[in-house]
């Protein structure tokens, strides 16, 4: 499962969440047919796409103004529970959250048990 995270662009405070369960690509951008649509000038019609290779996650930049991976530009890159995504540099921000069994090799894990 994949939770993906609208920021609000002042705060970074949650303000749209879209969850994904068995979908291998996801598709953001300004397009009606994506599957998380933003309205921003910025944003092409597809700009990003979110990979499912196995058990990980990647990040592959399609957008003509770029995709940064924690203030870094990426074109492809692999994902970790809690990466933040900028679509553009002055575009919306995105946080990922992903399940316990798609993260990444040496990502942190809860303490706690997940249910």
């Amino acid at each position: 499962m994949i939770t993906i995270t609208l920021l609000h662009p002042v705060q970074s405070t949650p303000v749209q969440n879209w969850t994904f369960q068995h979908e291998p690509v996801i598709r953001v951008g300004r397009a009606a047919d994506n599957h998380v649509i933003l309205y921003s000038a910025v944003v092409s019609r597809y700009h990003v796409e979110l990979r499912q290779a196995g058990n990980r996650w990647e990040v592959v930049s399609l957008g003509s103004n770029g995709t940064f991976l924690n203030d870094q530009q990426v074109k492809q890159a692999p994902l970790v529970d809690g990466a933040i995504l900028r679509i553009a540099r002055s575009g919306p921000s995105i946080q990922v959250h992903l399940s316990a069994k798609d993260r990444l090799a040496g990502d942190e894990l809860p303490t706690s048990t997940e249910p």
